[in-house]
């Protein structure tokens, strides 16, 4: 599909070219479980009742994502009771099934709290308000039963989405495995199940996200782990690309495009080594476009106040908060 003018997400649009209101995104380079509840204190105010936190748990003997006892630490002092929550795969494979997706939770270790797979029972349909897509997006019917949502995420690379941030998170993490992952992955009728791709793809997993977003209101918050940052996602397991961008800290806020959108600034505020691999898969996948339709659907600002939490809460810029960044030893 060819993107309207304005649209192409294959080039980064510079901070001053931006236009709208700022949010407030916070930043630590505490990459620890003590850093990570740090940060989540400071966006956690309006999670309350029933919570899930949703988080990609990963394929079997997965290397990247984030460590089990950051997540048990989380949950055990800042969010007690929480459920993680995950969906089935789309693809054949590790949690293609319940049966087979449970048996690859025990083997990763995620065996410290409930995980509730949201579509082992079957389905529900949320409203899409404003796509051009859909109208509705099919979700697990378990993600109904929740009153707020952490996206707690594994920044990092993706094959077909350029990066996987809080949006990837939510707009494919909670669709379903077998109808709603397909309505943003194929074409009725394809034999390719992987065939929309680019900003198609971007604006149907975007729409997606803002069916549950709308869904809990304000009652949802963000954090992106920028840790071990592969071009691939968790789902390629240990079959991912080696990692060779440096770790650079943890993002969180209560706006979902200012969340995704200060990582990705971090990113293109690295050296030009160190950031190359990543902006790669990025541009080549026309990955900008999940931020620029974030900000048509009015999902959030694409500027913000970043608050650097390990300096009294002072403002910085991208490029202060990556200064001083090691390169990466796996």
């Amino acid at each position: 599909m060819k993107a309207r003018p304005g649209t192409s997400g294959n080039r980064y649009i510079p901070y001053e070219q931006r236009t709208g209101n700022e949010s407030i995104v916070y930043f630590t380079r505490d990459l620890s479980k003590e850093g990570l509840a740090r940060i989540y204190k400071k966006i956690g105010a309006n999670i309350r009742g029933k919570v899930a936190v949703k988080l990609h748990t990963g394929e079997k003997n997965g290397p990247n994502i984030i460590p089990r006892p950051w997540v048990k630490h989380l949950l055990e002092t800042e969010i007690p009771g929480a459920n993680i929550v995950e969906t089935n795969s789309y693809y054949e494979g590790d949690r293609y099934t319940t049966e087979l997706h449970r048996e690859t939770l025990k083997i990763n270790g995620w065996t410290f709290a409930n995980v509730d797979i949201l579509d082992e029972e079957g389905t529900a349909d949320l409203p899409v308000k404003g796509g051009k897509w859909f109208d509705h997006m099919t979700v697990g019917s378990h993600l109904l039963g929740y009153d707020s949502l952490v996206a707690l995420t594994h920044f990092k690379g993706h094959t077909q989405g350029g990066f996987g941030g809080s949006n990837k998170n939510i707009g494919i993490g909670c669709a379903d495995g077998r109808v709603g992952k397909a309505m943003i992955h194929t074409t009725p009728g394809q034999d390719n199940m992987w065939d929309i791709a680019k900003e198609e793809f971007m604006e149907r997993m975007t729409e997606s996200t803002k069916a549950t977003i709308d869904h809990f209101g304000k009652q949802i918050t963000y954090v992106n782990v920028m840790r071990n940052m592969s071009v691939s996602c968790d789902c390629e397991g240990c079959a991912a690309k080696p990692v060779v961008t440096p770790n650079v800290g943890i993002i969180a806020s209560t706006d979902i495009l200012a969340a995704d959108q200060a990582c990705v600034d971090l990113i293109y505020a690295l050296g030009t080594n160190d950031r190359r691999a990543m902006v790669e898969r990025i541009e080549t996948r026309h990955g900008i476009r999940q931020l620029t339709y974030m900000k048509e659907l009015m999902m959030g600002n694409d500027k913000y106040i970043l608050i650097d939490i390990d300096n009294d809460d002072t403002r910085i810029t991208p490029a202060a908060a990556v200064e001083g960044v090691v390169p990466f030893v796996y």
